[in-house]
């Protein structure tokens, strides 16, 4: 027993204390009983606590699970640091700390093949459930995928229920931060109709063809091209558009197109219009031949007669274009006009854009694709293009639907 603990005194007997005694008694095991109900409530208070922090991912600095269903939009920085994006998802609510998920990082085999752009992740996620998820495709928005010869509008393919999407689908459906919170077809249609060419970021040397269009939705045909794009989906869709427009000028003039002048006397918008052709009509393997043949038949002069600048302004599309459609007089109809079309009519790859800088050496004017896998026969005078095409009837290529 301690020697400085002193019992309390009991004080004399006698009427006076015996008086105090009873009251007093009670008061202390009153204050006692609100000790001691104090101590049960803190009690049962730190156990709730522990039970919450466990339900939602324990006591480790970490939640539990795949998220509590909120969406959070999360921006992958191209060149960023881990840390960084680790102290974004703690802000962010998506990750309870930052050591978490860096743990979650270093444990994961593929945390190294995190890519930039834009990820749709949840709140109150487990620091594993969130390096998963920044690993799949499907979670990514603002990336658009855009395949060779893909143009504005949906493209529909004759006696079939095939339906090509177009930019402005492919941008849309790339843009939805969650399922019902997308940029509109509708919204891409009127900006590209509507917005200054400035602000759609329409370069100088396609300023006056651009313009020319007028109001039309399709008046940014070719200068978005083909390849996987990156934009911020919460923009507005102007902007998105001038961002993708951009991005994609500075790849054409990274190709030389505007040196194309000099080499083979077109203009840099001429070159990506033509470009489009050669996307449209051949395989890549042929790309320098057809750019040659475009060429030449503007030197003749010679219309170019190419069906796939009838099909560009047809509801429905095939290989094969009737006596009808080849008679419409349309903006890019080159059966119907002479020289190049008024616009693009597809987006160009850089391979065909290149074709067309840098064409094969050759005198051919006319070109037809003969058979189902594609084999193109390139020949100089009429009667040995009439002979090619009877070839490609023959085999069932030239067949029309309509």
């Amino acid at each position: 027993m301690s020697g400085n603990r002193r019992r309390p005194s009991r004080g004399p007997a006698g009427p006076a204390a015996a008086r105090r005694g009873p009251g007093r008694r009670i008061r202390r095991r009153q204050t006692a009983l609100a000790i001691n109900i104090t101590s049960i409530l803190l009690s049962l208070l730190v156990v709730a606590g522990v039970g919450f922090a466990w339900a939602v991912g324990g006591t480790g600095g970490d939640y539990r699970g795949e998220g509590n269903g909120t969406v959070v939009l999360v921006e992958v920085d191209a060149g960023g640091s881990l840390s960084d994006l680790s102290a974004r998802l703690v802000d962010d609510g998506v990750v309870a700390s930052e050591g978490a998920f860096m743990g979650a990082a270093a444990d994961h085999p593929r945390a190294n093949q995190l890519q930039p752009g834009w990820y749709r992740l949840e709140e109150h996620m487990s620091a594993a459930a969130a390096v998963d998820a920044l690993l799949k495709p499907e979670n990514r928005a603002g990336t658009v995928d855009l395949p060779t010869g893909v143009r504005f509008e949906d493209t529909r393919v004759v006696a079939s229920e095939d339906v090509r999407k177009g930019i402005f689908t492919l941008i849309s459906e790339a843009s939805c931060i969650a399922e019902d919170d997308c940029v509109s077809v509708e919204e891409l249609r009127r900006a590209a109709a509507e917005t200054d060419l400035d602000a759609l970021g329409v370069p100088g040397w396609a300023r006056g063809p651009v313009a020319a269009r007028g109001d039309d939705p399709r008046r940014l045909e070719g200068l978005i091209i083909a390849g996987v794009h990156q934009f911020d989906p919460t923009a507005a869709p102007a902007e998105i558009l001038g961002a993708l427009v951009r991005e994609s000028v500075a790849r054409y003039e990274d190709s030389g197109i505007g040196s194309a002048d000099q080499a083979v006397g077109l203009s840099p918008y001429e070159v990506l219009t033509a470009a489009s052709l050669v996307q449209m009509e051949a395989r890549d393997e042929d790309f320098p031949k057809v750019a040659r043949v475009i060429l030449n038949r503007l030197a003749e002069p010679m219309r170019l007669q190419f069906d796939s600048t009838v099909n560009y302004d047809l509801p429905d599309q095939e290989i094969a274009t009737t006596d009808e459609d080849r008679a419409r007089p349309t903006p890019w109809n080159t059966y119907a006009a002479d020289g190049l079309p008024a616009t693009p009519i597809a987006a160009p790859s850089i391979e065909a854009i290149r074709a067309m800088e840098a064409p094969a050496a050759g005198d051919w004017l006319y070109f037809v694709t003969v058979d189902r896998e594609g084999t193109t026969v390139f020949t100089t005078t009429l009667e040995e293009h009439t002979a090619a095409i009877q070839e490609a009837i023959d085999n069932g290529v030239l067949d029309s639907n309509r």
